[in-house]
Formats: structure tokens, C-alpha cells, sequence
């Protein structure tokens, strides 16, 4: 691979910033300038980002398009530097964030009339804080940029949000310091036991591997919890729904499509590869967690009349899918948890830009206000109904393939499986296999559950009897909003029908983040062998190895042709031991 000359890497986080020191010069009574300015300098970033996707080798294991300046001394004092980079694990949550920039942007032009010039700032600002926590290679860079993302987010929602923004703003900042102390006590003890030679990715991994597994239990809490919060997991998700509702139209699709990924990302990117025996003692415990907040999350939503809120519990049920993805440890469903993320990302954030837009010409989200709109609004009516029914997983569209591979993937896991010594007393000693599989049935039940409640939503708001005048004059949606609606609708689809582009460039990435995980986990090695050893067959496909995913893969899967495999079971010999029934018996 060919040295990466050009810092693609800096010039994509630092745009933005530079984008509000701009405005900040600008006079506060030019408000239309600064909206513009800000979708120019969006766009420009977005732009800038493109060149990551195209220059990004898809077989390279490990972090890449580092430039010679993205690698250099930053604090001689503490060991700490300026190291960007992306692998294919950060690529598409950078891609996702430079896409929704111009987007949310543009979102907030009529909404937004007191303050403009702040607004826009806040913004810009915390588009660089996301994109520069999504490329961190030195732990301590990651921490600042982590922490740089409240500062904004927190005057957004306390600034520009609804009655209660206080109270809103002030939970979110509690529950996000509480987790970051955490790890920054977590950061401390690594760098103290890595010889307080820097805070670089891959020296702090190294450290975290050779800890005790007391010593990784704790830091596990730790780091875990920081990054859980933020998912959020529950019962950590309380502060989601007060964000979400009071948060402005801009700062709902920026906490749904990218802050909450920030989690995912932390768990994937330092947790789990740097602690991989708390890891394997805590899988179980946060599957629970997964699957509680799964089917809590869509009978809440249910309930719901406020149609923001209702999208805000929907997030905790979809993110718990993803959590349990994650933890399985499974090609299929750590590439689910991945896709899925970004469906989320799309999904969501189309859905809160719907909402912003019927808000804007009503002033409430009560949906017993509609009814019988569909007909004044026709094209925001089919808009609307597409992010709809990419939220809810329909085959052809965003939503489906990462829950499809999550529970797939799920379903054959072994790292999600309580030792049997703690579970024979209640009677549930399952197994790796019986665990798996209890936990992907309430995981797929609540997937069910949230094509009812959506449905059900967008029924009550679009369909019915016409109960109030207001509604008979509703005016569709103009050019602007047809503009940044428009391309969120598409990647519905490109995304639902082509995952095969998005999903080959994780591939190699995935691959080396389980093997990092399974590969250093002491402690549960025997486990892990047990398991891996019993599961071999029904995990291996039949004479294609590592083979990328795709719709024919996926079609040969659900048919029992072959099923996913993690990619190092592949010595072509059967287990005769294996209790599972052979692919030919599979129903």
C-alpha cells in the first residue's frame, strides 16, 4: 500500500472547525449568510471525506491513510500524539457523519431564528468533535474529542430546545460525565501500568491484554460503562428520551444517527480488543441487558403519543439488537451490529426530519393532533412511509440485512453463554448453544414488535378521518426539505439493495477485531475452545472460507446451504463431537 501523502484524515475533521472561526467573524444580524455558510462548509467536509472511500484498500488489516503529519508528537510530556487513521470499521460511521452534515444543516433553516449565529457554530464544532473521536489512534486525543462532543450537544439541546431543554441538557451532561470519569480513570491506570510511555492504540491494547482478569473485570466496568451509556443500554437509557424530545430537529438526528454509534464505536474500537476477558465475563450480563432493553424500548414506544418520543424508545430497542450483535462475536453478527448501526443512523435520523418538518406547520407531535393528512401531503407522505419501513426491517431496504445478519449471527454464538455453575441452580443451564438461541428468539420478537409500533404510528398521523381544520391546509413539502430529505430516502435503498458494497469494506476489519478479542482471552480460553470446537461445523462454509457476504450468501444461508462462519475454523475437518444437526437437517 502506497504512502498516503495528503491528510484526507485532518482536512475532513478540521473543516467544520474552520468553518465556524469563519462565522464567528460573520455579524450576528446576517443570519441567512451563516446558514448558508454553514451547508457550504458541511458540504465541503462531506466532499473532502469522499477521497477515503476511494483510496481505502478493503484486504489491509489495521489502520490506514494515516499521512506523515497525522503520526506526530503532540504532548512530549506524556507520551501523547496526533495519530489519525480509519480501518474499515470507522470508515462508514466517518462516511455517515460527513453525509448527515449538509443534511442537518439545512434542516434547521426556518426552525432556528433566535441565536443563528451560535447555532450554526455549535454545530461546525461538533461536527469536528464527532468525526475526531471516530479517527483517534492515541487514547488520550480520543478522550478530548469524546468529551469536546457534550460542550455543543449540551448548549444545542439547553439553547435551541423545547419547555423543559434544562432539565434535558443538564441529565444528558450528569449521565455522559459519570461514564467519562470512568474511563478516564480507566485511560490513567493504563498508562501507569503501560510504563507512562504514551497513550497510542495499539501500546494501550497490548497493556490491557496483560492485565489480570480482576484487573480487566473492572476496567471493563469502567470503560464498558462510559461507552453504554451512550448507546444507550438499558437501564442506562433514561436520558435518551428527554434529550430527544427536547432537542431541536438538528440535535435529535445528530444524537441518533452519530452520537449514539460513539458507544458501538468505543466498545469495538478500545473495550472489547484491549480487555477481551471482560469482555467474555461480561457477554453474558449485557446480552440480558440487550434483550430487556430490546422488548422494553418497543412496548414503551407503543404506548407512546408523542410521535418523537415514540422514535426516541424505538432507539433503545434498536440499539439493544445491536449491543447483542455485538457481543456475540460472530462474523455475521458483529457485521450486523455494524450495518445496523449505520441503518440506524439513516433510519432515524429520516424519521426525526419527518417529524421536524410536520412540527414546523403544526407546533405538536401529538399524533391524536393528525390523521388524515396523507392527502394534503402527498410526497412527505411517501417519504415519510419509506424511512418508516426502513426502520422497521423491510427486505429491500435499510433496516434488514444488519438485523438479518444480527440474528443469524446471534443465534450460533458462544461468547453470550453463562458458565453453566451459575445458572444449574435456577435451572438454565442451556449451554452455548441453548443461550444463544434464547436470546436471539426475544431479540427477534422485539424486532417484530417494532414493525407493530411504527406501523402503527404512521397510521395514526398519515391515515383516518381528517380530525381537525388545521390539518386540511397543511401545505407539502418544498424544495428545501425535499432537498436534504431526498437523499436520506435514497440511501434507504442503495443500502437496502446493494449492502454488499458497504459491507466488504468492513470484512478484513471484522475478521481481525474477533480475532483480537477470542485469540487473548486467557482466562475463558478453555470456553472458547469448547465452544468454537463444538459449533465448527454448522459455523464453516462449505469450501468458501472467508468468503464476503452478499444477497446469494444470504439467500444459501436462510435455505441451510451453508451458514456464517468466524473465519479460523477453516481445516476442512468435521467435528464428529458436534451436537448440532447437520445443515441438511436444519428446518
Amino acid at each position: 500500500m502506497t504512502e498516503n501523502l495528503i491528510p484526507w484524515i485532518t482536512l475532513t475533521v478540521f473543516t467544520p472547525l474552520l468553518g465556524a472561526i469563519v462565522l464567528a467573524l460573520v455579524p450576528s444580524e446576517h443570519k441567512q449568510l451563516h446558514r448558508h455558510m454553514t451547508v457550504v462548509f458541511m458540504g465541503l467536509t462531506f466532499v473532502l471525506s469522499l477521497p477515503l472511500v476511494l483510496l481505502f484498500d478493503d484486504a489491509h488489516v489495521g489502520y490506514q491513510l494515516t499521512a506523515p503529519v497525522e503520526n506526530v508528537e503532540w504532548i512530549a510530556a506524556l507520551g501523547a500524539r496526533y495519530h489519525v487513521g480509519i480501518d474499515g470499521i470507522s470508515l462508514w460511521l466517518v462516511m455517515l457523519t460527513t453525509f448527515l452534515g449538509p443534511i442537518v444543516a439545512l434542516s434547521g433553516y426556518s426552525a432556528i431564528e433566535k441565536h443563528v449565529k451560535e447555532y450554526h457554530v455549535a454545530l461546525l464544532v461538533l461536527q469536528t468533535a464527532m468525526l475526531g473521536a471516530l479517527v483517534s489512534l492515541d487514547l488520550l486525543l480520543f478522550y478530548i474529542f469524546w468529551e469536546l462532543m457534550l460542550v455543543p450537544m449540551y448548549f444545542l439541546i439547553g439553547v435551541w430546545g423545547g419547555a423543559q431543554r434544562i432539565y434535558a441538557a443538564i441529565k444528558l451532561f450528569i449521565y455522559t460525565m459519570f461514564g467519562s470519569v470512568l474511563m478516564l480513570v480507566g485511560i490513567v491506570y493504563l498508562y501507569m501500568k503501560g510504563g507512562m510511555v504514551g497513550f497510542d492504540i495499539t501500546h494501550l491494547i497490548e497493556v490491557g491484554r496483560s492485565l489480570s482478569i480482576t484487573e480487566q473485570r473492572w476496567l471493563f466496568v469502567g470503560f464498558g460503562l462510559a461507552f453504554l451509556i451512550k448507546v444507550p443500554l438499558f437501564p442506562f437509557h433514561t436520558w435518551l428520551p428527554d434529550a430527544h424530545v427536547q432537542a431541536p430537529t438538528a440535535g435529535s438526528v445528530i444524537l441518533a444517527s452519530v452520537l449514539l454509534k460513539m458507544g458501538t464505536y468505543g466498545l469495538i474500537r478500545y473495550a472489547m480488543p484491549m480487555l477481551p476477558d471482560g469482555v467474555f465475563w461480561a457477554a453474558p450480563y449485557i446480552a440480558v441487558l440487550s434483550v430487556i432493553g430490546v422488548i422494553y424500548g418497543a412496548v414503551v414506544a407503543f404506548v407512546q403519543k408523542d410521535v418523537k418520543k415514540l422514535v426516541a424508545y424505538s432507539s433503545v430497542s434498536h440499539l439493544g439488537v445491536v449491543t447483542l450483535g455485538l457481543f456475540a462475536l460472530t462474523s455475521a453478527s458483529v457485521t450486523g451490529a455494524l450495518y445496523q448501526s449505520l441503518a440506524h443512523g439513516i433510519t432515524t435520523g429520516g424519521l426525526f426530519l419527518a417529524i421536524g418538518i410536520i412540527y414546523e406547520r403544526r407546533h405538536t407531535r401529538d399524533m391524536d393532533a393528525f390523521g388524515g393528512i396523507a392527502r394534503q401531503v402527498p410526497v412527505f407522505a411517501v417519504l415519510f412511509l419509506i424511512v418508516t419501513l426502513g426502520s422497521a426491517g423491510v427486505p429491500g431496504l435499510v433496516g434488514f440485512i444488519g438485523e438479518y445478519l444480527i440474528l443469524l449471527g446471534s443465534a450460533q454464538s458462544y461468547a453470550i453463554a453463562f458458565p453453566a455453575e451459575e445458572t444449574r441452580m435456577f435451572g438454565l443451564a442451556f449451554g452455548a448453544v441453548g443461550w444463544a438461541f434464547f436470546f436471539t428468539a426475544i431479540a427477534a420478537t422485539g424486532v417484530i414488535l417494532g414493525a407493530l409500533y411504527l406501523l402503527h404510528m404512521y397510521q395514526k398521523v398519515m391515515f383516518g378521518p381528517v380530525k381537525h381544520d388545521e390539518n386540511r391546509s397543511l401545505l407539502d413539502v418544498n424544495g428545501r426539505e425535499l432537498t436534504y430529505m431526498f437523499p436520506v430516502v435514497a440511501m434507504c435503498f442503495v443500502m437496502g439493495v446493494f449492502p454488499q458494497f458497504f459491507i466488504q469494506k468492513m470484512d478484513t476489519s471484522v475478521q481481525h477485531f474477533i480475532a483480537q478479542v477470542e485469540q487473548h482471552a486467557v482466562e475463558y480460553a478453555p470456553m472458547v475452545e469448547e465452544n468454537r470446537a463444538a459449533n465448527r461445523e454448522r459455523r464453516r462454509f462449505r469450501g468458501e472460507g472467508d468468503a464476503a457476504f452478499s444477497w446469494p450468501m444470504i439467500d444459501a444461508a436462510r435455505s441451510g446451504e451453508f451458514s456464517f462462519d468466524n473465519g479460523r475454523d477453516d481445516d476442512g475437518q468435521a467435528d464428529d463431537a458436534d451436537p448440532l444437526p447437520d445443515d441438511d437437517d436444519t428446518p
